[in-house]
């Protein structure tokens, strides 16, 4: 990712990190790949909520290919390299802010005009990669250390990085997390209503909206697993760019590569996949298969998990 362009220079430990880093990034590029994939195969995932999953995965994957190019044999390639990682990795978890947003105007403010949105989603996504990227670029020089390619140098080109990567980071993870704590207390208030006023034997549990949507709440944890590491090997090295700390950096690179891995179990992964792929595979009569899933999709009234609106209107019988 785009962190992982400076630490591999700690003499004697590029072996250890450049294998970290190549394994890490090879899963989170299989992890997201297979997202593309099943947005691309199954017309049935095509709806706005999986959409923003596939774009997620779309930058998840481009940055974790070029976290893998490795040490580039010219200047252009280092470039290349240097600004594509932050790019698409910046571009990575600003998407997850959409998907926060969309899931809070739909279930909070109850509005149904989130595709009405996607064209300023991507305005916001791709055009303030777009500026961050340029503006991480004053102040600094791309180099080759170790055996990767570095877009810093000194204090000022780390205090830029810091405020063009990691300032951003922090703010979407604050923002996906106030958010999701929203969603979470508006859906624990309509449960408790509707338990109140439901009949007792009405044959849908009105707490399976809440159980399914809980695991939004840990979203936000997936980037601060991912960059916890990261912030805490950037303050150090700004404090003391002499001392560096190998297990720090080792934590640093392999959870920063491991985000799109993340994303898209939790994302990409949902009971509409599972249940796509069910369906794929009776088709093709391989039903044992099936087993390897997490749960059976295919049980009759299961929550939609993947959706981003999956609450029924109160109005609606």
């Amino acid at each position: 990712m785009a962190a992982v362009v400076r630490v591999a220079s700690i003499p004697g430990h590029d072996r250890v990190l450049t294998a970290v880093i190549a394994g890490t990034s090879s899963l989170s590029f299989l992890g997201s790949g297979f997202v593309v994939l099943c947005y691309v195969l199954f017309k049935e995932l095509r709806k706005f909520s999986y959409k923003l999953v596939f774009y997620l995965a779309l930058a998840d994957m481009l940055s974790c290919f070029f976290t893998m190019i490795g040490d580039p044999a010219t200047g252009f390639y280092c470039y290349v390299q240097g600004y594509s990682t932050h790019f698409f990795c910046v571009a990575s978890f600003l998407w997850t802010t959409t998907i926060a947003f969309t899931l809070h105007r739909a279930v909070v403010r109850h509005k149904t005009d989130v595709e009405d949105f996607e064209a300023m989603f991507h305005l916001y996504v791709w055009g303030t990669s777009l500026v961050l990227t340029v503006i991480r670029s004053i102040g600094n020089r791309h180099a080759h250390l170790g055996t990767w390619c570095w877009a810093q140098s000194g204090r000022t080109g780390k205090a830029v990085h810091f405020i063009t990567f990691y300032m951003p980071l922090w703010g979407a993870i604050l923002y996906n997390g106030f958010t999701y704590l929203q969603v979470i207390r508006m859906l624990d208030n309509a449960t408790r209503m509707a338990v109140g006023i439901s009949d007792r034997t009405h044959q849908s549990d009105p707490r399976a909206d809440v159980k399914a949507l809980n695991r939004w709440g840990y979203y936000p944890l997936i980037l601060i697993g991912s960059w916890a590491f990261g912030t805490i090997n950037r303050i150090h090295d700004f404090i003391e760019p002499d001392h560096k700390i190998f297990w720090l950096s080792v934590l640093d690179v392999g959870m920063a590569s491991l985000m799109g891995l993340f994303n898209s179990i939790a994302y990409g992964l949902n009971s509409s996949v599972r249940r796509a792929i069910c369906e794929r595979l009776d088709l093709f009569g391989l039903e044992k298969l099936r087993r390897w899933l997490p749960s059976n999709p295919t049980l009759p009234n299961q929550q939609q998990e993947g959706e981003l609106v999956p609450l029924r209107s109160q109005d609606q019988p």
